[in-house]
């Protein structure tokens, strides 16, 4: 077995599988960070890129979020891991224009602010702090990167995704698997995804704050992991030389902190005002156009909600000085 460091026969030292995401992700030319390249719209399709209506939904608990807190002169909205700002340009439209007057809309990536953006995004390299707002962080999480274990070793990539058996797993990596993905076989340890949510909430000040994630629980842990690659809309193998995005589910519970609320995007986007429901028939006798708008709409709105797709994406919902929502009545 080859311990963690050393040389394969060609040369190349195999590393951590963080380190590898690490510099395939966001090293010089990695992935997400190449000047000019077409986003994360380019290679895989996101709730913000299926529909505008889940931008329409950000705005409506935004408006939720200003209520709570009094509509303060300044209300902070933070899209953390915003892609080209999507999101946020959506949800700025979709606000009524004296609510969205009082909104600071941050865009927080480590790719370069890309031309013709809204300006009223600032676009940083991290949260800022003493937020008082919405921080919703949109497939964020899971390209985080993170460490894999196999029979409690760390699995240890070569640049071509070839993987071999490193040195055991130990100190808080091994109490993370202990506590959050007992049971042995090939796990992805959490951690540093745990540690960065952590870091983007205590930036929250007064508000709400919110990850949306291809998620897992403790109770259903996939026994192979999930770790995968995808390029220009295709699934690929997840191989860390910056060719493609490389992805792992997250296991939000772990992320949790006091007073969260886990649950599907079904029921968050629901409680949000998105339908999937069709328009009654009688519509399209009295206002054809009407009808087909809103089947347009009820369509995307099935895409979101879906039970086996979008619709399973887990919210991970962490109150910070105001009440929780969803409440029990989904006001």
């Amino acid at each position: 077995m080859r311990a963690q460091g050393e040389a394969q026969g060609d040369g190349v030292v195999p590393v951590g599988w963080r380190a590898a995401m690490e510099a395939a992700l966001y090293g010089p030319d990695g992935f997400y960070v190449r000047p000019g390249g077409p986003g994360p719209a380019g290679h895989f399709r996101t709730s913000v890129h299926a529909s505008g209506l889940y931008a329409g939904a950000v705005a409506r608990l935004l408006r939720w979020v200003d209520a709570e807190l009094g509509h303060p002169r300044g209300l902070d909205l933070v899209d953390v891991g915003a892609g080209r700002g999507e999101l946020l340009a959506g949800v700025l439209a979709a606000l009524p224009a004296e609510v969205a007057a009082r909104v600071r809309a941050y865009a927080v990536e480590r790719a370069e602010r890309p031309a013709g953006l809204d300006p009223r995004i600032r676009w940083v390299a991290a949260p800022p702090e003493g937020t008082s707002g919405l921080l919703f962080a949109n497939e964020w999480l899971d390209n985080v990167p993170l460490e894999v274990a196999e029979d409690g070793r760390y699995v240890l990539v070569a640049p071509d995704g070839t993987e071999s058996p490193g040195g055991a797993v130990d100190g808080a990596d091994l109490a993370w698997l202990e506590r959050w993905w007992p049971g042995g076989g090939r796990a992805e340890i959490g951690r540093a995804r745990d540690e960065a949510w952590a870091a983007a909430v205590a930036s929250v000040e007064r508000g709400l704050a919110v990850a949306v994630d291809y998620a897992h629980t403790r109770d259903a842990r996939p026994p192979y992991g999930t770790l995968t690659g995808f390029r220009a809309g295709r699934e690929v193998p997840p191989v860390p030389d910056g060719s493609c995005d490389v992805t792992a589910h997250v296991a939000l519970d772990a992320c949790a902190g006091p007073g969260s609320v886990l649950l599907p995007q079904r029921e968050a986007l629901t409680a949000l005002g998105v339908s999937g429901a069709r328009p009654p028939l009688a519509l399209a006798s009295t206002d054809p156009a009407a009808y087909v708008r809103a089947l347009a709409s009820a369509g995307e709105a099935a895409e979101l909600t879906s039970r086996t797709g979008l619709g399973a994406f887990g919210w991970l919902v962490q109150p910070v000085g105001i009440p929780p929502w969803p409440r029990a009545d989904r006001s």
